[in-house]
């Protein structure tokens, strides 16, 4: 039993063998042909795709890097539209200040002119009351002097 046992294992063996040599064969060949190219192609996507996110990356930070770059010279623009603006409004303001003055300096010599001549009028109304004053009493003193006998008689009697 132990022989033929042996010698049925040996036959199982040597039947064994072709398919032991096509598996092989089919081992090797499939090396070759499937995943040596596909483990090639792999290996070029893997690098093309990491070469694209390297790209992709550098492209974005140079994207952030213009960005920034542009908000610097946007920033710097509105500064100096800014200052300006400010220059403008500080002229304008003294512009305004110089006017204003200019109009104080007119208003002021105008009060003085108009208090000049109302004092003039003034003095001149004064002269002309004095003078009618003057009149007005003389009239009043020929009035109460006036002879008696000139009065008409008004049968009353004073």
């Amino acid at each position: 039993m132990d022989q033929a046992i042996l010698d049925a294992l040996r036959d199982y063996f040597l039947g064994a063998i072709p398919t032991v040599v096509l598996v092989l064969l089919t081992s090797v060949a499939y090396n070759f042909m499937v995943y040596r190219p596909l483990t090639r192609v792999l290996e070029e996507r893997r690098e093309r795709t990491a070469g694209a996110l390297t790209r992709a990356q550098s492209d974005i930070a140079a994207a952030e890097h213009k960005a920034a770059e542009y908000e610097r010279r946007l920033r710097e623009a509105r500064q100096a539209i800014f200052k300006t603006q400010e220059a403008r409004r500080k002229q304008i303001l003294q512009a305004r200040d110089a006017a204003l003055s200019e109009a104080r300096i007119q208003g002021d010599a105008m009060v003085r002119a108009a208090g000049v001549e109302l004092e003039g009028e003034k003095n001149d109304a004064k002269a002309r009351l004095q003078a009618e004053a003057e009149k007005l009493a003389a009239d009043v003193i020929r009035t109460i002097l006036r002879p008696v006998e000139a009065a008409p008689a008004s049968g009353g009697g004073r």
